[in-house]
């Protein structure tokens, strides 16, 4: 089915158009009009201020009534706004308490700490003092082992030993128990052998005659091995009174002596072995 196709069609189609956009126009010019806010319709109600009241005029402060109602129940909402500054100021208080709670306790904690290193390092002191005292017993017992005892560890005992002519025990509390031993006053009797080796003692030896029928004592320096050992001796040192032609008798009684072992002594421990050869021997 087709449309417009004839002249009078079209012309029908052209003036509908027309006419139908001149009603739209209408529509926005001379429409209905309308009131922005619009009017109120119903019947007003006076609702009053009071309990009481007489007359039939009403009064004419309906809304300031209301507006002082207003003001007065917007009241509370300034009251509420305090506890909120209360509370602002409490959790201030409990911050800051809470910060000086957590500094003291760091404080005792450092305090704590610095006490117990103080306890540990006072320990560590006492007890390498007492290791100190141990190990100088250790040596004031072999000393006194070697020498026969000594009544007083302090010094303060009868006699004395040294080669000089004040009183007291020459030495050192505190030497070396295997120093070089030297020979000093003491002179074995006639026929008589002596030895000092420091921290050893003797085992055995032997007395071999001088071919010269002389008197007189022989001191002999001896280097002993941790074995007990004599390996070297050399007869006429310090303290000799008597011949050269008794030195070779000395040096081989000194050969002979044989030592306690220790492991604990020098390689090479000087010591000395002494003869007071007399006619005969």
């Amino acid at each position: 089915m087709k449309y417009l196709e004839t002249k009078h069609e079209r012309n029908s189609a052209r003036i509908t158009g027309f006419i139908a956009l001149i009603l739209l126009l209408l529509l926005f010019v001379v429409g209905p009009q309308y009131m922005d806010p619009p009017e109120e319709y119903g019947v007003a109600v006076n609702f009053g201020t009071t309990d009481f009241g007489s007359g039939n005029k009403p009064l004419s402060e309906p809304r300031k009534a209301v507006e002082e109602k207003v003001v007065e129940e917007s009241q509370p909402e300034e009251a509420e706004s305090e506890p909120t500054e209360t509370t602002t100021k409490a959790e201030k208080v409990m911050t800051q308490e809470n910060a000086e709670a957590i500094a003291i306790k760091k404080q005792k904690e450092a305090e704590a700490k610095a006490k117990a290193e103080a306890e540990r390092i006072e320990s560590e002191k006492r007890e390498a003092e007492e290791r100190r005292k141990r190990e100088e017993e250790e040596k004031t017992k072999k000393l006194d082992a070697l020498i026969g005892g000594v009544k007083d560890a302090d010094g303060k005992d009868d006699g004395g030993d040294g080669d000089d002519d004040k009183a007291g025990n020459s030495g050192q509390q505190n030497g070396d128990p295997y120093a070089p031993s030297q020979f000093g006053r003491s002179v074995p009797g006639k026929g008589g052998v002596g030895f000092g080796l420091g921290g050893r003692g003797k085992i055995s030896n032997k007395i071999f005659n001088q071919d010269c029928n002389e008197e007189g004592l022989v001191v002999v320096e001896i280097r002993v091995n941790r074995s007990g050992k004599v390996i070297k001796a050399t007869p006429g040192i310090k303290g000799t009174t008597g011949t050269s032609c008794l030195f070779e008798a000395a040096r081989k009684t000194a050969l002979s002596f044989k030592f306690t072992p220790n492991n604990d002594a020098p390689n090479t421990q000087v010591g000395f072995v002494s003869i007071n050869f007399a006619l005969g021997q």
